[in-house]
């Protein structure tokens, strides 16, 4: 069973998936994915070094991801341009790292979820949600960086209402870490019952 996490940026994504993950839940990333398919050797980078130029590579030769988010998330075009490049290898990273699986259930953690063909992998979409100033104050704060920012990758996500329409289950993440570990381990006694 796959059941597929996802929310906003700053929603707590992290913090779900790694309760998950002390429970002894495999965790498949799509960042990590995502990390993996641009490495320094890899014929994604060379792509996207050819299309932005040697300014996109920071002082090692790798990709400069602060940079690249910031060119993307002020032009469509280009994240679009991105996109086609990337999902596809991201996708089969994804499908290795979940056939792979020895846990019960796993869960796949992306925040692309529903806006790419990952949520056909999943049995279940559980949804980490918070209000969008939330998303902006946490991620500000955690990233250094200003809050027009956050706004536009908010802006370019899936529309919160669109994604809460498509859970199987929500978690309101507007408490303590304690209180948000509860609701967890609640979804893990119900996950391994399905199993």
């Amino acid at each position: 069973m796959i059941i597929g996490l996802t929310g906003g940026i700053g929603s707590g994504k992290t913090a779900v998936s790694d309760t998950f993950k002390s429970l002894g839940i495999n965790i498949i990333d799509a960042d990590v994915s995502s990390r993996s398919v641009v490495k320094k050797g890899q014929p994604a980078l060379d792509d996207i070094k050819a299309h932005f130029g040697d300014d996109i590579l920071d002082s090692e030769n790798s990709l400069d991801r602060a940079k690249l988010r910031e060119i993307i998330f002020k032009n469509p075009d280009e994240r679009v341009w991105l996109e086609k490049l990337l999902h596809p290898k991201i996708a089969e990273h994804i499908k290795g790292q979940l056939e792979s699986s020895e846990s019960p259930y796993c869960i796949l953690v992306s925040p692309l979820l529903l806006e790419t063909e990952q949520k056909s992998y999943c049995s279940s979409i559980l949804v980490i949600d918070v209000s969008e100033e939330s998303q902006v104050a946490r991620t500000a704060k955690r990233d250094g960086v200003p809050e027009e920012q956050v706004k536009n990758i908010i802006s370019a996500q899936i529309d919160r209402k669109k994604r809460l329409k498509q859970a199987d289950e929500i978690i309101i993440n507007d408490g303590s870490m304690e209180e948000l570990r509860e609701k967890v381990m609640v979804l893990h006694k119900k996950y391994s019952s399905q199993c």
